[in-house]
């Protein structure tokens, strides 16, 4: 069988020159036919060796080494006088960009073909479709119940006619100079965006006007490659089936620029009290620096920022031939309007500062702009639970309905410790008004529970004791001697009992024992608070939970340092999740508008064990008994660990506080004035404690959404002991002379009699050991006691309705503040009563 003198195996021939022939006596050639020095049929000379080529090698196609005439061939063949070349490098080289241009030609061909029908099969929704889908809605936590409407007030479309020419262009200056030559798109600002989108970077600004219109219009806001792929075409085909002017009319009726306000119109009357068609370059400038972030450049909150822009602003224009150079050098930044109170969709009554604070998270957490939040067409599921904010609600305005004075301030903040979820929270009456739950305000010895933490971290058990005596010197604070409420007083109490009776000398010494900034840290831990505050308030910048030179004290112990409801409520949950942070929010689900997750926290989150959990176990275990010791005991006899805290202004108290929890809620409430130097007082003119109406208002609020639940069981033994500390010894006593009987002969020996009174048997002297409440001193427990309604002066009944408008302590009937008190005489000492309760 013959094979073509061109298969793989054959030899191949060079592209040109001569083909010089070797001598006979070569077996081999690099080149031309066959010669007499042919080897026999077997294809290899006699003797068995290959001989060597010529120079060492030949080359032949397939990598093979052979001669024209090799074994390959079958004997007695001819050789080919014409052999095939073969391809050098650049020949490959240049059959490969063949192939590699086909293939790429083609799947630009199918690119081609698929963006076709993409572009053809978008539709661009009609622009009177825009002010429906943009109203964000914002749901209690069942997702059904709706809470508040954003973005359907204060919008009034204008035709680009009745829009001053000034207007126009300064917001072209601003956004988009080139709008009316390009395709509608900027490459390079989707080059940036996907790069940002692989590097983490900012992914605000370098869109057109059409895109932005397309963005805040037509499409969810996610910063991702299909949210642009589709920003894109839907760009490219409005910017073909409109025209330029029709894309900016819409695009100026539909911005946000701040202050509620939809659209130029409505921005022009809420800023200047003009309309549209009467802006000039100068108040147009303004509005178009807001464009890009409403709240940041806002004249009234941020002048500097936004004159700033606001002239960068008028330089563009200039640039561009839109303004002259004199007219920029007589510009003058314009007077703008002051904010006013207008709801613009924001809750009037306590919902509103949850909307605010949802907004904020949005903000903050999401990095939604205020474009996206007040006209994104959001649907925003919270975490308030509405039966729970109904509560809070209800328990506020009942403990402090009239005769109570109406210029107090309440605020109460419920966390679910579980996921760090916020179900209720209470701001103030005025929803658009001041939040108190974010005011930042002194919390008294309802920070002692941290203080206590720091102690058993350094191995100081709750049944260590510390001196408790009223009216000690510390070394830290000489000649300022720090004094217990009502002159409380207990020379070795436990550190469980100091907290319980909230003694202020044993925790300012306890504090300064295990050292103020450790404290700190504690705090810092379970609050996730920063070390400086943020905002714009009197506080910014300033260093938590230190003095005015940043430098903290061991007046921490007590409470000195300011600290927020919110920040209490978020403290305390960390305590209730045995030391596990979980921080407190707001959102449990974002959906735009045709239903798909932008944002989904509804499962529990993991959290960070921020404290051991040996310590909280035991803080939580000397905290039990507060709720009952200040008459706040939960229905039914639930556990719960709680704190009061009351702040003081000389002989007065400023604020007031009641902070606790269980696993399943944890819940802070605060009562003061808006000026801590106010005094806050109750309907009978008497010191508001914390154990007082803020103690009514927790009591009634955890008795309320608590109602029904399983009851949860609290730790009650305590894991660290010892005293690594400046302990003092337990108090002891000459015991009476024994009285000796005859022991009985099968009696075990009786045990040593302790030097104290201990009718319990417990080891506790009952001197310094509490009994139990018992304010009356009837010798019944007031926890068994106390009736289902108030009764201050247990008369057996309802002080809601046996108290008259004013206050009378005599019960007689008269005005206490007008009536005549003739037994009384200034410096003449008053009757004796027992000590208030912090």
């Amino acid at each position: 069988m013959l094979v073509p003198s061109h298969d793989e195996t054959s030899p191949v021939a060079p592209r040109a020159g001569s083909v010089r022939r070797p001598p006979a006596a070569r077996t081999r050639s690099t080149g031309g036919g066959g010669g007499t020095g042919r080897p026999p049929s077997g294809g290899r000379p006699s003797g068995g060796a290959r001989p060597p080529a010529r120079g060492g090698t030949t080359a032949s196609r397939g990598g093979t080494t052979a001669s024209r005439g090799g074994s390959g061939r079958p004997s007695g063949r001819p050789a080919s006088a014409k052999g095939k070349t073969g391809r050098s490098g650049k020949q490959r080289r240049a059959r490969r960009l063949k192939i590699t241009a086909a293939i790429m030609g083609g799947l630009l061909a199918l690119m081609c073909v698929f963006v076709g029908v993409v572009y053809a099969s978008t539709e661009v929704p009609s622009p009177d479709s825009v002010s429906t889908k943009q109203t964000t809605v914002i749901y209690y936590s069942d997702g059904v119940t709706e809470m508040a409407r954003l973005g359907d007030e204060n919008r009034t479309n204008v035709p680009l006619a009745e829009i001053s020419e000034p207007a126009q262009r300064a917001v072209l200056a601003a956004e988009n100079r080139s709008f009316y030559s390009d395709p509608g798109i900027s490459f390079t600002g989707i080059v940036r965006a996907a790069w940002n989108n692989l590097t983490g970077g900012s992914t605000q600004g370098g869109s057109t006007i059409t895109q932005q219109y397309v963005k805040n219009a037509f499409l969810t806001h996610d910063q991702t490659f299909s949210r642009k792929f589709q920003e894109l075409f839907l760009a490219i085909k409005l910017d073909n089936n409109f025209s330029k002017e029709q894309i900016l009319e819409n695009y100026l009726n539909t911005i946000y620029y701040g202050r509620g306000a939809y659209g130029i119109e409505a921005a022009a009357n809420t800023y200047f009290g003009i309309p549209a068609a009467e802006l000039t370059a100068q108040q147009a400038a303004v509005l178009a620096v807001l464009i890009r972030s409403p709240s940041n450049y806002d004249p009234e909150t941020n002048p500097e920022g936004a004159q700033d822009r606001w002239g960068l602003v008028l330089d563009a224009m200039v640039e561009e031939g839109w303004l002259t150079t004199e007219e920029r050098a007589a510009s003058a930044y314009p007077p703008v309007l002051p904010k006013t109170d207008s709801t613009l969709g924001m809750p009037q009554g306590p919902e509103g500062h949850i909307v605010r604070q949802v907004s904020q998270e949005l903000q903050e957490r999401y990095r939604y702009d205020e474009q996206q939040i007040n006209a994104g067409g959001l649907q925003v599921t919270t975490t308030i639970s509405k039966p729970a904010q109904d509560a809070a609600v209800a328990a506020v305005q009942e403990v402090t309905a009239p005769p109570e004075p109406q210029e107090l301030r309440e605020a109460l903040v419920a966390v679910d410790p579980r996921t760090g979820g916020v179900v209720a929270y209470y701001g103030g009456e005025n929803g658009v008004g001041t939040d108190y739950a974010q005011a930042k305000r002194q919390p008294g010895s309802s920070v002692k529970p941290y203080v206590l933490a720091t102690a058993l971290e350094q191995g100081i058990g709750i049944q260590a004791r510390r001196d408790g005596s009223d009216d000690q010197e510390f070394p830290d604070r000489p000649g300022l001697p720090v004094t217990n409420s009502g002159g409380a007083s207990c020379p070795a109490c436990t550190l469980t009992e100091a907290i319980t009776r909230s003694l202020n000398t044993t925790f300012y010494g306890l504090a300064y024992e295990v050292g103020p900034e450790n404290v700190r840290d504690t705090i810092l831990a379970a609050t996730g608070l920063p070390d400086t505050w943020g905002g714009s308030d009197f506080f910014a910048g300033k260093t938590v939970l230190a003095n005015s030179d940043g430098l903290t004290g061991s007046s921490i112990g007590i409470g000195e340092y300011e600290l927020r409801p919110f920040d209490q409520a978020q403290g305390f949950a960390t305590l209730a999740a045995g030391g596990v942070f979980r921080d407190a929010h707001f959102i449990g689900k974002v959906t735009d508008g045709e239903g798909a997750v932008l944002v989904d926290q509804t499962a529990a989150a993991g959290g960070e064990q921020v404290l051991p959990a040996d310590v909280v176990n035991d803080v939580t275990v000397a905290l039990k008994d507060v709720a009952s010791y200040s008459r706040r005991a939960l229905d039914g006899g639930r556990e719960v660990a709680s704190k009061t805290g009351t702040q003081g202004q000389g002989e007065n108290n400023s604020d007031a506080w009641m902070v606790g929890y269980t696993p399943s809620i944890a819940t802070a409430v605060w009562i003061g004035n808006d000026s801590p130097s106010d005094p806050i007082v109750d309907s009978r003119g008497r010191i508001i404690y914390g154990s007082g109406l803020p103690g009514a208002i927790w009591q009634r609020f955890m008795d309320t959404v608590l109602a029904g639940t399983p009851e949860e069981d609290l730790p009650d033994k305590a894991l660290i002991k010892g005293d690594t500390g400046e302990g003092v010894p337990a108090p002891t006593t000459e015991a009476p002379p024994p009285v000796e009987t005859p022991a009985a002969p099968s009696s075990p020996p009786s045990p040593s009699r302790p030097s104290f009174p201990d009718r319990n048997g417990n080891g506790v002297d009952d001197r310094t050991e509490p009994q139990f409440p018992d304010e009356n001193n009837d010798g019944i427990d007031d926890r068994t006691q106390r009736p289902p309604f108030p009764d201050e002066n247990n008369d057996g009944i309802d002080d809601r309705t046996q108290r008259p408008p004013f206050p009378d302590e005599n019960n007689n009937g008269i005005d206490d503040r007008t009536e005549p008190q003739p037994d009384t005489e200034p410096g003449t000492p008053g009757p004796v009563v027992p000590p208030p309760l912090d």
